[in-house]
């Protein structure tokens, strides 16, 4: 990373939105049309654009979120259980990518509420209304993302003076920004779009709600109040009648189903403009194509109960008997695969690298298993309604029929075991969508307890790993940034 948030944020600012959100190539600086810094900005069209350029700084397929080479989350958070390779010894770089990715995309979404806040008289009060809701969302989303994985972060606005150092600003306040902006979000936003299903919807504010209030919940805030808010904001979305989950678990990431009543809100990827290298994702002995980049952990794989779920999630053999663990003579690495993302496409796609799949960011499973647990922490025990929205999940991942290895839950299961019985199933169900899992572990707190079926992991574990690294070259450039505690300051 070479710039600074200051220094992002005044270099980032004066290029047109549109470059960023459409080119990697050397800017052009010619004039060649009549929009100008003045009136940049006063027209949906310009203010969408800026929102594309901030989608499009997180997600692509060498960079951001997406999966290819070393330099991606497959890296970022090989510290959950699910990865190979993870051993929590930490690197101070590991989150810079992510860091400088986010910052970037809040220059887009900032200048674009900041458009907004100075006035569009050539749009309708509703069109306005709409578009500063599509920012706050994305303003919201972006956040959440950072504190989780850094904590205590620079908080910019529309308001913020672009050339000025920043301090951190303590979670606390970045929560209440990101309720605020959440909460405009999903009373202005429309249910759906006609014409663009992809945007974020006043379901996708509510689902992000929900999972905003359960993380408040939890770590660092550890405020139980707001498991009944996270409750209640899954509930709106469940009871909207817009989103259920597809009926087949090995249907669930066909290409067909994209845009699924299921599939909330993602990254989105057409063929103009590709998504996450699916190669990466598979063995090499697949279609003969594939480059080993993301390698699931034996141990997860065995934990694993056999049902249907887990046939359509991982790949544990080539040509074998389905449901028979047989990666340890298909597979050179003798370790299975995440299937979800590459062996659902179109051969020639996978094998050209052309694939233009989503990534989830919010699917339905997450919000009932979010109700699930939110709703069984503020009763104080397992309810009926919490027991049947984790149930619809479980049951769609053994296909339906009585499993003795993964029942149906039950209210006299009790909370305790309730809630650790949630926080499995999110691990199977949402595997390999990123943060959900590493997410899951530090609110939680569990990182030693899901480290501990390996004594030298184990060894290096200490509470600093629930947080990365502030970047290096931001501490150097601006003197009011601070370390997270257990990494270097230069």
């Amino acid at each position: 990373m070479r710039n600074n948030i200051k220094n992002i944020v005044y270099y980032l600012i004066l290029l047109l939105p549109i470059a960023l959100a459409t080119s990697c190539k050397k800017l052009d600086v010619t004039p060649r049309s009549t929009i100008t810094n003045v009136n940049y900005g006063t027209s949906a069209v310009q203010i969408e654009a800026e929102y594309a350029g901030s989608m499009n700084m997180l997600w692509g397929k060498y960079y951001g979120y997406g999966v290819a080479g070393d330099r991606t989350p497959d890296v970022v958070f090989k510290n959950d259980d699910q990865l190979q390779g993870g051993n929590l010894q930490v690197d101070p770089a590991l989150g810079d990518m992510l860091w400088l990715a986010h910052y970037q995309a809040l220059v887009n979404i900032n200048n674009a509420l900041g458009s907004i806040k100075k006035g569009m008289v050539q749009e309708t009060p509703q069109v306005i209304a709409q578009l500063k809701a599509e920012g706050t969302f994305l303003r919201a989303f972006n956040y959440f993302y950072l504190t989780r994985m850094f904590g205590d972060i620079p908080l910019l606005t529309e308001d913020s003076d672009p050339t000025a150092l920043v301090a951190r600003t303590p979670i606390k306040d970045v929560y209440s920004l990101i309720v605020s902006d959440l909460q405009y979000a999903a009373a202005n936003l429309p249910s759906s779009w006609s014409n663009a299903p992809g945007k974020q919807t006043s379901g996708a504010a509510n689902a992000l709600l929900a999972k905003v209030y359960l993380t408040m919940a939890t770590y660092p805030l550890n405020d139980p109040t707001y498991y009944q808010k996270a409750a209640d904001a899954a509930s709106a979305v469940m009871s909207s009648g817009i989103y259920s989950l597809v009926t087949n678990c090995n249907q669930v990431f066909l290409p067909a189903n994209t845009y699924s009543p299921e599939m909330i809100w993602a990254f989105n990827s057409v063929y103009s403009d590709k998504s996450s290298a699916a190669r990466g994702w598979a063995p090499g002995e697949w279609l003969d194509g594939g480059w080993d980049n993301v390698i699931v952990d034996t141990a997860f794989e065995h934990h694993w109960p056999a049902q249907p779920r887990k046939d359509a999630y991982l790949m544990l053999n080539l040509n074998g008997t389905p449901g028979v663990v047989s990666y340890t003579n298909d597979f050179a690495t003798a370790s299975p695969y995440c299937k979800k993302f590459f062996f659902y496409l179109d051969p020639n796609d996978f094998m050209n690298n052309t694939c233009a799949n989503n990534m989830p960011i919010l699917r339905y499973a997450d919000v009932l298993l979010m109700y699930a647990e939110a709703a069984n922490q503020a009763a104080g025990a397992p309810t009926q309604a919490a027991c049947d929205a984790a149930n619809k999940v479980i049951s769609r991942a053994n296909g339906y029929v009585t499993n003795a290895g993964h029942p149906l839950l039950t209210p006299s299961i009790g909370k305790q075991a309730f809630d650790d019985a949630i926080i499995q199933e999110r691990s199977w169900e949402l595997c390999f969508e990123w943060p959900d899992r590493w997410s899951d572990i530090t609110r939680k707190r569990i990182l030693d307890k899901v480290s501990a079926p390996y004594p030298q992991y184990l060894a290096h574990y200490t509470p600093n790993d629930y947080l990365f690294a502030i970047p290096q070259n931001d501490l150097k450039l601006d003197k009011l940034l601070t370390q997270n505690p257990g990494y270097p300051h230069p």
